[in-house]
C-alpha cells in the first residue's frame, strides 16, 4: 500500500481524473477527503469507497471554501498529509469572445482556489511533511486557440508549482505539478458532442492526436499520482511532468506524418 494511512484531499474528486485518483489512492491505503459541487455525484463516488472516504460540497468560486475544504478533511480524518488540486472549469474562449467575468471566474476556481487550498492546509502539510500535486494541462505551454482563458489559468498553475516548490523545499512540503494531454472523460466525452462530433468520435480520433490508437483514460492519470502523492518521490519537488502520447517540443500538430 504506497499511500498508506496518508490523508489527502481531492478537488474534483467526483468525477473524472479526480474520481480515478480518490477511487486509486483509497485502493492504495489513503484516506480520501472527496470535493466536489455535484451532491448526487459526490454520495455516489463515497459510497463507493466506504469508511475511507468523506464527501464535502463546496464552490471553489467562493474565497472562503478552501478553508472550509481544509477543515472538514482535518474533522472527518484528523491530519492533512496530501493535496491534489484537479478542480478546474473548462469551457471554450478566444479573443473575441472571452469577458471580463467569464475570466474571473475561470481564475477564481482554476487557479486562485488552488493557491489558497494550499494555503490553508499549509500548517498541516508542514507538521507531516505532505506532498501537493497539482493537475494542469499541456494547454500550460501555450494552449488552443478556443481555450484562451483556460490555457492562461494552467500557464499561471504550472509557475505556482514551481514558485511553491522553491519557496517551501525546507518546510518539507513538496509541490509537484501533472500537465495532463487529451483524457477521455465522461465528462470530455459529452463535451465534444456538444460541440458536434459523433456519438463514436473516440473511435475515430486521427493518429496525430493519439497515436496510440486511443486516448489516455484516468486511471492512467491516477497511477501516475501515486508516485507523486506517496513517499516513494520524496525528496522531489517542483517537477513539471507532460503526461501525453507525443513530444511537445519541436512538435507541430498541423503536418501529419508522410505515409
Amino acid at each position: 500500500m504506497r499511500l498508506k494511512d496518508k490523508v489527502i484531499i481531492v478537488t474534483g474528486g467526483t468525477s473524472g481524473i479526480g474520481c480515478a485518483i480518490a477511487e486509486r489512492a483509497v485502493a492504495e491505503g489513503a484516506r480520501v477527503l472527496v470535493h466536489g459541487i455535484e451532491r448526487a455525484d459526490g454520495e455516489a463516488v463515497v459510497a463507493k469507497l466506504g469508511a475511507s472516504a468523506a464527501l464535502h460540497l463546496d464552490d471553489l468560486a467562493d474565497p472562503a471554501s478552501c478553508a472550509r475544504i481544509a477543515a472538514a478533511a482535518v474533522k472527518a480524518f484528523g491530519k492533512i498529509d496530501g493535496i491534489v488540486n484537479n478542480a478546474a472549469i473548462v469551457v471554450r474562449s478566444n479573443l473575441q469572445s472571452t469577458e471580463p467575468a467569464f475570466f474571473d471566474r475561470m481564475m477564481a476556481v482554476n487557479l486562485r482556489a488552488p493557491l489558497f487550498l494550499i494555503q490553508a492546509a499549509f500548517p498541516q502539510l508542514k507538521a507531516n511533511q505532505g506532498s501537493v500535486l497539482n493537475i494542469g494541462s499541456i494547454n500550460a505551454h501555450s494552449g488552443q486557440a478556443n481555450l484562451l482563458d483556460y490555457s492562461l489559468s494552467k500557464g499561471a498553475m504550472q509557475t505556482l508549482s514551481r514558485n511553491l516548490a522553491n519557496a517551501h523545499a525546507a518546510d518539507r512540503v513538496r509541490v509537484n505539478h501533472l500537465n495532463v494531454g487529451w483524457v477521455l472523460t465522461a465528462r470530455e466525452y459529452a463535451h465534444q458532442i456538444e460541440h458536434g462530433m459523433a456519438k463514436d468520435w473516440p473511435q475515430t480520433i486521427p493518429e496525430q492526436y493519439a497515436p496510440s490508437g486511443r486516448l489516455i483514460m484516468p486511471d492512467e492519470i491516477a497511477s501516475a499520482a501515486v508516485y507523486w502523492l506517496g513517499d516513494e518521490s520524496r525528496p522531489i519537488s517542483g517537477s513539471v511532468v507532460d503526461l501525453e502520447q507525443y513530444s511537445l517540443i519541436g512538435r507541430n500538430p498541423n503536418k501529419a506524418a508522410a505515409k
